[in-house]
């Protein structure tokens, strides 16, 4: 049922048969495999209708060829622009770069920023996507943007309105908590946040469980949380200015923790060594 020249013919296969690096014969059979995909769940389930990325062209072709050609029955191709990255690399799973809707996947935060970070060329067209604002106002949101185009005004509307459709208005609070807690080192933020919005925002960060003993130091937290080495380097590591505590820099070692200061309301501190080393430390029994 599928012709060996029809599927060569097809646009996608003759740009990589051009290619340096060829097609792979899994690779031919690909639309083949899809085609007989699209058949089964239109025979088992009904299903008349493939909707894909404008790159599955010539999958989606194949398969409404061979449904039409076995059953007669009337089905249909759907193809939708690719969304891609701002370097104008296309996002997917098999990219590893993926935007998921599921927050075990990408948090609201994370969400947020992906919107809030594209570019000027891209932000108008991806508010008319993924956003139900009228054309008007958008027309209005970029005209403002014209005039003041350092706010990231239609950025922030576009991250604010499909953050608020895919978590609702609590996912877009955690995700403005997160935002000023990371960029503008707001305590205040800090204070507000969950444990689980800590762990999405500093996923790479390693936690711990601390006892606050009297007198204790800045020195003694970096120790017990093993986030500097041992001897005069760690101890350097402070007065050089490495370390902060909550968003603020701490340069003397003997300080002595003081709650509400180095330890929020929330029973937390976030403890920064470096650029990019964050520890979430929890205090037991406060």
């Amino acid at each position: 049922r599928l012709r060996m020249g029809t599927l060569l013919s097809r646009q996608s296969c003759q740009a990589r048969l051009r290619s340096a690096e060829g097609m792979s014969l899994a690779e031919f059979l690909y639309p083949a495999l899809q085609a007989y995909d699209f058949l089964h769940l239109h025979q088992h389930h009904g299903c008349r209708i493939q909707l894909g990325g404008h790159d599955q062209m010539g999958n989606i072709m194949s398969g409404y060829e061979l449904v039409t050609t076995m059953t007669g029955t009337d089905v249909f191709g759907i193809t939708v622009p690719l969304i891609t990255s701002t370097t104008g690399d296309k996002l997917g799973k098999t990219a590893g770069n993926a935007v998921w809707l599921n927050r075990d996947k990408t948090s609201p935060f994370e969400l947020y920023q992906f919107f809030v970070r594209q570019q000027d060329n891209v932000v108008e067209k991806y508010l008319k996507l993924f956003t139900f604002l009228p054309l008007e106002e958008i027309a209005h949101i970029m005209e403002m943007h014209a005039k003041e185009p350092e706010k990231w005004g239609p950025q922030k509307r576009l991250a604010a309105e499909v953050t608020k459709l895919v978590h609702g208005r609590e996912g877009l609070e955690s995700a403005k908590r997160c935002t000023k807690a990371l960029y503008y080192s707001s305590v205040e933020a800090l204070e507000e946040m969950s444990d689980q919005e800590l762990e999405e925002l500093f996923r790479q960060a390693t936690s711990a469980e601390l006892m606050l003993e009297p007198g204790m130091t800045v020195l003694d937290l970096c120790r017990k949380a093993n986030a500097i080495p041992d001897g005069p380097s760690g101890y350097r590591k402070i007065t050089d200015g490495g370390v902060s505590i909550n968003g603020n820099r701490v340069t003397n070692p003997e300080t002595v923790l003081i709650l509400g200061q180095h330890i929020l309301k929330n029973g937390v501190s976030l403890l920064r060594v470096g650029k990019k080393n964050y520890y979430i430390i929890k205090w037991l029994q406060l």
